[in-house]
């Protein structure tokens, strides 16, 4: 048998895969191509922009009394008309805004601050303290944020520092339960279990390992319930039980304005228009920060 020759072509070379090398996006560039996020940083923006303008500069006087000027139309003097007493409606908006800024900011705070020491605690001791600290939570969440205001303005009188205190007592039950959830999450990572394994204290691996890695669900359950406080905070301007005049609140503005929705309706819209649009921007602004800090989210959209 003959031997069969061989073939003089050259080997042909195995057929290779061009792959596609992005640079992986950085987070300024990942926000700006989210819809919400950007949305919700503009209105939110837009809020703190009418709370620090208040103080510089307002079309008109948010506190001084004209009845002579009372219910008027929209003018180049008066942009969005006058109440019954005369007082710049577009002036009471920008102002108005302090209140809302103020009482959200400083309740999320202390519902943030201590309902995550409250949940620290309760991940790292667990036990019989957790299960305290969590009945405590079921039980400070059985006297919502209205029945608390009412229950501290007939102790100590109507006005937005028991607003304050009665919104951030709602807030901390909310924070140490997300608090404890992910952080009981986090010390069951085998980098937890070796920082244990290695001697750290209980105390040492919650600043150095649990609470980096919950920050960020932390600020994104702190926006939300900023946009719940400013809702809050409106419903008990409303009831009277909340900012006080002659400070202006949207509020009470509200409560004002339903007595004249046939003469003035308008009274009734440019404070709900604003509450409105707070409490959207900052939904959308948490929205989009869940997106963002949470990359599963991100590969599922």
């Amino acid at each position: 048998m003959s031997a069969r020759p061989e073939s003089n072509r050259p080997p042909q070379p195995y057929p290779t895969r061009a792959f596609s090398r992005t640079q992986p996006q950085s987070f300024v560039q990942r926000a700006l191509h989210h819809r919400s996020f950007v949305l919700g940083a503009m209105l939110t923006a837009l809020l703190i922009a009418s709370a620090l303008l208040s103080f510089a500069w307002t079309p008109g006087s948010a506190y001084e009394i004209d009845m002579d000027a009372a219910l008027q139309s929209a003018s180049s003097q008066h942009w969005l008309g006058t109440d019954a007493l005369g007082r710049d409606v577009a002036s009471q908006i920008l102002v108005g805004a302090r209140a809302s800024i103020a009482v959200g900011l400083i309740a999320v705070s202390i519902g943030l601050a201590l309902g995550l020491i409250l949940g620290l605690i309760a991940a790292a001791r667990r036990g019989w303290i957790e299960e305290i600290i969590m009945r405590l939570a079921d039980f400070t969440f059985a006297f919502p944020a209205l029945l608390s205001a009412i229950m501290l303005t007939a102790v100590f009188g109507a006005g937005m520092v028991n607003a304050i205190i009665a919104i951030g007592i709602f807030n901390i039950p909310t924070f140490a339960r997300i608090s404890r959830a992910s952080a009981n999450a986090v010390w069951a990572r085998d980098y937890v279990m070796a920082a244990r394994a290695c001697g750290k204290s209980r105390w040492a691996i919650t600043v150095q390992h649990v609470l980096p890695n919950i920050a960020s669900m932390l600020v994104v359950q702190a926006t939300i319930q900023f946009a719940l406080a400013i809702l809050a905070e409106a419903a008990l301007s409303y009831l009277g039980l909340g900012t006080q005049p002659p400070q202006p609140s949207w509020g009470r503005m509200l409560s004002e304005a339903q007595t004249l929705m046939f003469q003035a309706p308008l009274l009734a819209v440019w404070p709900g228009v604003a509450i409105a649009l707070s409490v959207l921007g900052l939904n959308l602004l948490g929205d989009g920060l869940r997106d963002l800090l949470d990359p599963r989210l991100a590969r599922e959209r």
